[in-house]
Formats: structure tokens, sequence, C-alpha cells
């Protein structure tokens, strides 16, 4: 059960709301850093050893059961772009909307009822994977996974990248997504929030505060 669980919560087609954003892909690509599966590879690795840890590690601290009220705080910290907190914000409602008609518990409700506009995505996926029964290291192991296959399917679409080097260029990550959830489970067991990573990556930041300025776009961030 705890197998299926974790397919289910990983599945793309979870009604998370996930797929209307690129991760930063789309401003990648209108800015010439992403041009084909090379660009996108160095990008993706880029997010997840960056805000990928850091998420990963609020995620796992979550499912560990710590406060997802110092969680929430914590990750609006470790936030500097008002656009990127609207959107964490955003999908953590959606997310706790679909979590809490799949895995109904007083975990989830609770977070709910604190934070009625939406807490951080991270904080609600360890929250929802405590309630599935998962555990700290299943629940980075979706947060690593959803930070570079976002921008990689963003990418398919954005630039009519072949599909089979798109999923080549997953692959090759895959090493680096499993020493990334190695590193968030760990540090999330330690010592609680304040051992939590503060990974950041500042390009990301500016450029989400462009794209939530553009007229026209494909992707919501």
């Amino acid at each position: 059960m705890t197998r299926s669980a974790l397919l289910v919560l990983a599945d793309g087609r979870f009604p998370a709301g996930g797929h209307a954003h690129s991760g930063g892909a789309e401003a990648a690509v209108r800015a010439g850093r992403i041009k084909d599966a090379a660009g996108l590879e160095s990008f993706c690795r880029g997010r997840l050893h960056t805000t990928g840890l850091t998420a990963a590690a609020l995620a796992a601290g979550a499912a560990y059961g710590l406060d997802p009220l110092e969680l929430d705080a914590a990750a609006d910290a470790r936030t500097p772009s008002p656009a990127l907190r609207a959107t964490a914000r955003r999908l953590g409602r959606q997310l706790m909307r679909a979590a809490r008609a799949t895995w109904p518990s007083p975990e989830l409700d609770a977070l709910a009822t604190a934070f009625p506009r939406g807490a951080h995505q991270p904080v609600v996926l360890g929250t929802t994977a405590l309630a599935a029964g998962l555990g700290p290291e299943d629940a980075a192991h979706c947060v690593a996974y959803e930070t570079v296959g976002g921008p990689t399917t963003a990418a398919v679409r954005l630039l009519g990248l072949d599909p089979y080097q798109a999923t080549a260029v997953l692959a090759r990550l895959g090493p680096e997504m499993d020493a990334v959830v190695e590193r968030a489970t760990a540090a999330a067991a330690r010592e609680g929030v304040d051992a939590l990573p503060a990974a950041s990556a500042p390009l990301l930041d500016l450029t989400a505060e462009q794209h939530a300025a553009w007229p026209v776009r494909l992707f919501a961030s």
C-alpha cells in the first residue's frame, strides 16, 4: 500500500496543479539559457541542488511530524521572491484539496484550517505523505522528482524538445535526486526546523518576478 500511495502522489496526473507551472523553465527558455537537452539538464541540476534540496527538506520535516506552522514560516523565510511565495501557496492550496479528498486525515484538516489561503506546497506535500502512510524519504523523493520533472515537461512544450531526450535527462539526474533526498531527509531528522537547508537560487527569484509581470505566458510560473 505504501508503494502504491507513493506512485499516486508522485504521478503527474495527480490533480495538484503542477502541470500549469514550469518551475522557471519558461523564463529560462526566453532568456536563451535552455535551448536544448543539455541546457535543460544544466538548469534542472541547478534547481535540484538549491531550491529542490530546500523544498525536499521541508517536505521531509512535515512527514516526520515537525510543527507545520514553524515549517511554513521557514519556507517563507527561504523564499525571498513574492511571486514564488504566492505560487508555493497557490500550489499548496490545490494540493490540499486533492490530498484531503484522497487521504482524509486530522493533520491535513488542521493544516487547512491554519492556512485557509494555502500553506507552502512542500509543507502540504509532507503532511500529505504522513496522511498517506508514507515516510519522510518518500516525501523528499516526490519533491526531488517534481523539481526536475516540471521543468522537463515544460521544456518539451516550450521548445518542441524530443520527449525521449527529455526523459533521458531525468534518468541521468536520478543518482543526484537520490543524493538530494538523502541530504534532505538527514537534515530534517537531525535538529528540527533550524537544521533544514536554506540553499537558494537568486536567478530563479529574479526571473520569477519578471515572469509574473509578462502580459502573455504559457505557464503560471
